[in-house]
């Protein structure tokens, strides 16, 4: 019996166990669509999936469409839209669309070395002679997007809560740069002195060319987040979640899909994973209100 075989038994099987089952592949869509957030722009991150979509593709039987958008917030309103059917998320982008989306986690991204997580950085043009966070100050700084995790939520609360700063006026001029990719770019050229990203985004810039190990210096290195979300809409047949999720777990026995995506495959998850971006929505909003 063959992976796909073996997937769809246990698709069909698993309905019995979940209420309302007994959809099996004849309920599901005829194409479906996976939404990814614009880690490194939208047609690069596109790019980045297309050997994953293929594993789906084949895998599920049916014809999987890559979806991106010109920003975090675009992927979260096409799910809640219903014009897509699964999507990469960020941890912050997963618990918005969670709450606006109907979104439903089914797996967790995993790093290039297995482990379930990435850590928020703040990095610098190495020999501009920015090796701290002091003298960062009137310098110029880029979030990435207001719905990313290490681009925007974490840097947020590190300043209000932690350092005591109000980047408006601590920097000399605060931007978004639009993705993790367009901020690392911006810093290796001199154009943004200092932005905030993470390891596996600076880690995937470096091997693909576009920075040099030698062009960044991370000033600042925060604590590890859950990794990325595959996210499903919660009313999608159990049986094609569940193949989806069989799909995804099955990447590992694939280095050519690991080696494009830059990680190191999936792994299970529950909603309860992203608690902590939950946790620090709440605490931006109660520091902002305490401003």
């Amino acid at each position: 019996m063959n992976s796909r075989a073996i997937l769809l038994s246990l698709a069909l099987l698993l309905p019995l166990f979940v209420p309302g089952g007994g959809d099996g592949p004849e309920a599901w869509p005829k194409v479906v669509r996976l939404g990814v957030i614009p880690t490194e722009g939208g047609a690069d991150s596109k790019l980045r999936f297309e050997p994953l979509r293929d594993h789906l593709e084949k895998t599920l039987g049916i014809k999987v469409e890559v979806f991106s958008a010109g920003d975090y917030a675009g992927v979260i309103t096409a799910m809640a839209h219903q014009h897509i059917e699964f999507a990469f998320f960020g941890p912050k982008s997963y618990v918005e669309a969670s709450e606006r989306a109907n979104a439903e986690v089914l797996a967790m991204e995993l790093d290039e070395q297995g482990n379930p997580g990435y850590t928020p950085l703040i990095i610098a043009r190495k020999g501009a002679g920015i090796q701290n966070l002091d003298a960062a100050k009137g310098k110029t700084f880029a979030f990435t997007d207001p719905n990313s995790t290490s681009g925007c939520l974490v840097p947020t609360v590190l300043f209000s809560r932690d350092l005591k700063i109000e980047p408006q006026t601590y920097f000399g001029q605060v931007s978004f740069s639009g993705s993790h990719g367009a901020s690392i770019l911006a810093v290796k050229n001199g154009s943004i002195d200092v932005a905030a990203t993470n390891d596996m985004d600076l880690g995937r810039m470096i091997e693909k060319g576009a920075v040099g190990q030698d062009d960044i210096v991370i000033i600042h290195r925060g604590t590890p987040l859950p990794g990325a979300a595959m996210a499903c809409r919660k009313d999608l047949p159990a049986s094609l979640k569940a193949a989806y999720l069989g799909a995804l777990l099955t990447v590992q026995q694939h280095p050519e899909i690991m080696a494009k995506t830059k990680n190191g495959g999936y792994t299970v998850a529950k909603d309860a994973d992203y608690d902590i971006a939950r946790y620090l929505k709440q605490l931006q909003r109660q520091l902002e209100r305490a401003q």
